[in-house]
């Protein structure tokens, strides 16, 4: 299956794709459906796959962005915004319809206002547990991709603009760092309401999970603005590879021993950050095993990805009922398989029917960022 939007696909990228997508569906299926031990450490620590993602994304609107400044033509702010919408909204929406129009969907979980999806805005003290949740991190990409163009066009207009870009990503990454700390002694740290407090005010928050999103965008303005020093970086991919688990291995293990401790909480989402640059950058070397190496099935996952993530958790939480009835309880391997093939084909088909002709439509009137000349 071909992507509509570009025939080039980097197979590296692809699997740190499919990876993302697949530690979040198995860490969804811990916490919402078999709510045990399930798939030892990496269900536990399968939330990382939304930083992941982010890292992703920063990386790729960042290169989209920073690219089009650097040509002939004429950027333009409508198309882009244009096509993020056609490539990230009508999908949303199918999902929202979903939980909006059938409350059978929603599995007897509460759905917050309308309003709060509508304007992204959906992840601002989010009551972990309610209908659609993990729709939170799709808030804080859509606020990224609506300030982060507008924010490059006017740093490009100041004299001297790489360094206060520069200095703007180190700002961010520090101020994240900051409100981290705050947050926690403000309303983590001794507090009775501690751990809830945590995930309402910081693991959901747009100001503290920035971390990944900024760090997919240095990449991206090392790539276009200093090409001499990121041909050194991705001629050593296999380095990359190597450094980048073991930065990452180290931060899952840090969270794996003290999930809401104040120092993990400050310095292991920057951690984090760094280590999925490193993969990203080996991903995008030329002779690095990321790479070169074809993982069957990986394509397709990234390519359906959106739509699993958006549809997985749901489908899980409908289909471990009658699965149950029928004596296979979400520990059995009969209903693992069963309920993680669903997440596939649920995304699959939402892909199928809905992402994939908006994407058409979007090559067929959006082609580029450019405005027309």
């Amino acid at each position: 299956m071909k992507n509509p939007v570009s025939s080039a696909r980097i197979e590296g990228l692809d699997t740190l794709r499919a990876l993302a997508v697949t530690l979040v569906v198995l860490h969804h299926y811990v916490l919402f459906v078999s709510r045990a031990d399930t798939f030892g450490w990496i269900g536990e620590v399968g939330w990382i796959g939304v930083d992941l993602f982010f890292a992703l994304s920063g990386y790729l609107i960042g290169n989209q962005i920073f690219a089009a400044m650097r040509s002939q033509g004429e950027f333009s702010l409508a198309r882009f915004y244009g096509r993020r919408a056609l490539r990230t909204l009508p999908v949303f929406y199918a999902m929202l319809a979903l939980y909006w129009c059938w409350p059978w969907f929603r599995a007897g979980l509460e759905l917050p206002p309308l309003w709060r999806f509508l304007t992204f805005t959906q992840n601002i003290s989010l009551e972990p547990g309610t209908a659609f949740s993990h729709a939170w991190s799709l808030c804080i990409e859509e606020q990224f991709y609506l300030v982060l163009p507008a924010l490059a066009l006017a740093l490009a207009s100041l004299r001297r603009s790489l360094r206060w870009s520069w200095a703007a990503i180190a700002l961010a990454i520090a101020a994240g760092m900051l409100v981290r700390a705050y947050t926690w002694q403000e309303l983590v740290h001794a507090n009775p309401r501690g751990s809830r407090n945590y995930y309402q005010y910081i693991y959901y928050s747009t100001w503290c999970r920035f971390d990944e999103l900024v760090a997919g965008v240095a990449l991206a303005l090392l790539k276009n603005f200093h090409p001499r020093q990121w041909r050194v970086l991705t001629s050593r991919g296999d380095l990359a590879l190597g450094a980048g688990l073991a930065v990452t291995g180290l931060a899952i293990w840090l969270f794996l021993d003290e999930r809401q401790g104040f120092g993990v909480t400050v310095l292991g989402y920057p951690m984090l950050a760094l280590g999925f640059s490193l993969l990203i950058v080996a991903a995008l070397s030329d002779r690095s095993l990321l790479r070169t190496t074809r993982i069957p099935g990986a394509a397709g996952m990234a390519l359906w990805s959106y739509s699993i993530y958006l549809t997985h958790k749901q489908v899980c939480i409908l289909a471990a009922r009658p699965l149950a009835v029928h004596g296979y309880g979400p520990g059995s391997p009969v209903a693992i398989v069963a309920m993680l093939s669903l997440s596939v084909l649920s995304g699959w088909v939402l892909y199928r029917c809905v992402e994939r002709p908006f994407m058409r439509l979007r090559q067929r009137y959006l082609p580029t960022n450019f405005k027309p000349r």
